[in-house]
Order: structure tokens, then sequence, then C-alpha cells
């Protein structure tokens, strides 16, 4: 198990759980990010943050801040 932040780009993860307060989970949630999801790390901003992630047909940034609240199994 890593966090989803640790993901390199083309590795692909399942979404284990999420380690966050309700605000932030909700949102996660609504934008696909769920238990079981499979995730695939596309690439990242020159510095670092957001990182690109491909889910459910289709692309998403987030910072790797909340990012680093999600841990996932690699594929």
């Amino acid at each position: 198990m890593i966090r989803m932040c640790d993901l390199k780009p083309g590795q692909k993860g399942r979404i284990l759980f999420l380690e966050t307060d309700s605000p932030l989970r909700e949102r996660l949630f609504i934008m696909g990010l769920t238990p079981g999801c499979v995730v695939e790390m596309v690439g990242k901003a020159p510095f670092g943050s957001p990182l690109i992630f491909r889910l459910r047909g289709y692309s998403l940034t987030l910072r790797k801040k909340d990012l680093e609240k999600i841990g996932v199994a690699l594929l």
C-alpha cells in the first residue's frame, strides 16, 4: 500500500481508503474517488502539484496535499 501522491506516471492503483475529514471526503467522493476505483497517474505540474490522474473515463487534477490522504494498492 502506498499513498496516491506517490504513484509515478503510468502506474495504476486501486483506492483502498480515504483518511480525511467530512467536507474533503465528500468532495472526493463526488469526483469519483471511492474505495475500489482504479486510478492511473498521468503526470504532474512543473513544480510537483497538482497531479493529473485518469479514472472512470476522465482526467482529474488534485493537489498533492489532498492525495497524501488516499491509500492505494498498486496494480
